[in-house]
């Protein structure tokens, strides 16, 4: 009887343990309820918070499969919002690696001033670097850039910047880490002038350039796709600001 018991118990953690790590003993990949102490962390403002609905912050951070102890590279911060929630849901184990590019800040004063903030932080170390030339740590879990990467097209940069950038992320991440790109989405076909025009990106314009570094597709999401949203008008225009159509597009490094 003792014996039978025994191996009910086994046989129950077994599938426990099977539903965690999923087919193959692969972990699960982690869902938005995950990070609702990341979301409430107080490293966090006011501010980021009251955007968290409009940005779907917990649905975003699984997509791209944010976990504690990771190692981050959040590309072109910005004002730093990525980088703060970034910095509460690895913890004190993991690490985030800010990286603002040396042309934004010239540009303007608050891209250095949000570079030096997160740099306070435990875990986070902010870098600059010209947008050519990114400084990422190796054995990278993930490099994130959401609503940037069409900075990488912009006529005053490097024509080949994008091809450069995206080969620093693949020698950066981790076999079998992940790149995501979030961006306003351009028309189909749209040129890379659009990048000048109206801050917009094609879509398959960015699985071609990173498909070219070596990468896989991984996911794609509609999640911030709007409909309304004719992708024609500046992501600035107060019309359409706020509001945009974006894709998310995870990509893998091949192990």
């Amino acid at each position: 009887m003792r014996r039978s018991v025994i191996l009910v118990a086994l046989a129950a953690f077994t599938l426990s343990s099977a539903a965690c790590m999923g087919a193959a003993g692969v972990e699960a990949p982690p869902t938005p309820d995950s990070y609702v102490a990341a979301l409430a962390d107080p490293v966090r403002t006011a501010d980021d918070r009251a955007r968290d609905e409009a940005r779907h912050t917990a649905e975003t951070l699984a997509f791209a499969q944010v976990r504690p102890g990771q190692t981050i590279a959040d590309m072109i911060i910005g004002g730093g919002y990525f980088t703060r929630v970034f910095s509460a849901a690895v913890g004190p184990r993991g690490r985030v690696t800010a990286w603002q590019p040396a042309e934004f800040i010239a540009f303007q004063a608050s891209y250095g001033d949000a570079l030096t903030a997160v740099d306070a932080l435990a875990n986070v170390d902010g870098v600059r670097s010209l947008i050519a030339a990114p400084v990422f740590p190796a054995g990278l879990d993930l490099v994130f850039t959401a609503q940037n990467y069409h900075d990488l097209h912009l006529n005053v940069m490097p024509p080949d910047t994008a091809t450069r950038v995206n080969a620093a992320v693949f020698r950066a991440l981790k076999p079998g880490g992940l790149y995501v790109v979030i961006d306003h989405h351009a028309v189909a076909g749209a040129p890379r002038t659009a990048a000048d025009t109206v801050h917009r990106i094609d879509i398959e314009r960015v699985k071609r350039e990173v498909l070219a570094a070596g990468f896989v597709l991984d996911g794609e999401s509609d999640l911030l796709t709007h409909a309304d949203d004719p992708r024609t008008a500046s992501v600035f225009d107060a019309s359409i600001r706020g509001r945009t159509s974006q894709f998310m597009l995870r990509f893998r490094k091949p192990a």
